[in-house]
């Protein structure tokens, strides 16, 4: 199987916009209420990570509940 080759935003486009990555970074403690945004009211989970989040474009591999 090739390797998958990353960006400096992540592994794929969009990474940087989603939970894991932006949780990576510290996201979390700056922004908790830009964090509790994305995940109320989940509507999606994340098959990689196991996330949830309001909107699909927050996960890797999302999911609809």
């Amino acid at each position: 199987m090739p390797e998958e080759k990353s960006s400096p935003t992540g592994p794929h486009p969009g990474h940087e916009h989603h939970l894991c990555h932006l949780q990576n970074i510290g996201f979390l403690l700056k922004d908790w209420e830009g964090f509790k945004k994305l995940v109320k009211d989940p509507r999606y989970i994340c098959r990689g990570c196991g996330r949830l989040a309001a909107s699909d474009s927050s996960l890797c591999i999302p999911e609809k509940l």
